[in-house]
């Protein structure tokens, strides 16, 4: 893996990253751990180190060369105008040195179906990096984020251990999905890794409990969504900036509803057999769904109008909606 740095091409509005390499781990410290493995015990331990050591300590931690054009962002996001802001400032400190880009873990808090993953992803895109996703919804136990120990059988290494010694990127934007919903046993708790995960000094040192060796986590940057901040810990709220995100007003709507069109159609080899641009009266009744529910609407209209050979949607393309209107943003 090479240390030189991407040259970014001066003048674009684009601002292509900058890749310097960052050891996420010490290979002495695995292969000490390697070492004192009994032979024909702990078979997934000692895969997971000779894989570590395999791979190497290097990764790339990447930023933008300046601070990007947004401009398209804002338009397709426009009810994450505040988190943007934020995103840029972060940006705007560490262009120009030889500092690595620190966001202050966020909190985006609004309604289901409003964005707050797409959003997540949108912002990876940006800074030129990769993204994981954790389900705090799905959990079932406290490990999900830190590892089981490897004594309990079928245990295996955390998100975050995977995120950096299987990814490719010392800062990867994690996500902690619907973190209001994490449940688990008093004695495991789904959160707790995160008291020190979201503190930048002692991130750097995390320890994964089933690999048990030294992580440096500290260029992650984390984004938590939720529904209720109610239900989240008080010290961890007070480890993020929290962004209350609204839903989208009838303007905004339209514009994601034709901001979704031009994607689906420019994304697919058929879209060319579409109009360049939906109808009004395709983008009304859009605004009244939930846009979470807009693009699989859009799919069957594109569906049912490829049926009957006609390059445009109508009303009646769309599947039928249920009485209750809901406002959001596909996730």
């Amino acid at each position: 893996m090479s240390s030189n740095p991407l040259v970014p091409c001066d003048g674009s509005a684009f601002k292509l990253p900058i890749a310097r390499v960052r050891n996420v781990f010490h290979p002495h410290e695995v292969e000490r751990k390697l070492a004192k493995l009994a032979t024909r015990e702990h078979e997934n331990l000692r895969s997971t180190y000779e894989r570590m050591l395999e791979r190497g300590p290097e990764r790339f931690q990447v930023k933008p060369s300046g601070v990007p054009d947004m401009s398209q962002l804002y338009e397709q996001l426009p009810n994450f105008s505040e988190a943007l802001d934020d995103v840029k400032r972060h940006v705007a400190l560490a262009q120009d040195s030889r500092d690595g880009l620190e966001v202050t873990p966020m909190l985006l808090l609004g309604p289901p179906g409003i964005g707050k993953t797409h959003f997540a992803r949108k912002l990876a895109e940006l800074l030129g990096t990769g993204m994981s996703l954790v389900p705090m919804s799905a959990m079932t136990a406290g490990w999900l984020l830190s590892g089981a120990s490897s004594q309990w059988k079928g245990s295996k290494p955390g998100k975050v251990f995977e995120a950096l010694v299987d990814g490719q990127y010392a800062n990867p934007v994690m996500v902690v999905d619907e973190i209001d919903k994490a449940a688990g046993e008093a004695q495991y708790d789904p959160l707790g890794a995160l008291y020190g995960l979201l503190e930048h000094d002692t991130a750097g040192a995390f320890i994964d409990e089933f690999a048990e060796v030294a992580i440096d986590a500290s260029q992650v940057i984390w984004i938590m969504t939720a529904n209720d901040e109610r239900c989240i810990p008080e010290p961890i709220l007070n480890r993020m900036n929290v962004f209350e995100i609204e839903p989208p007003d009838a303007d905004a709507a339209r514009q994601i509803a034709r901001n979704l069109y031009r994607g689906i159609r420019l994304d697919h080899g058929w879209g060319t057999r579409f109009d360049a641009e939906p109808s009004d009266e395709l983008l009304d009744l859009l605004a009244d769904m939930a846009p979470r529910e807009m693009r699989r609407a859009l799919m069957t209209g594109f569906g049912n109008a490829r049926l009957d050979g006609r390059g445009e949607i109508r009303a009646d393309d769309l599947p039928k909606q249920g009485s209750k209107p809901r406002m959001g943003f596909i996730q």
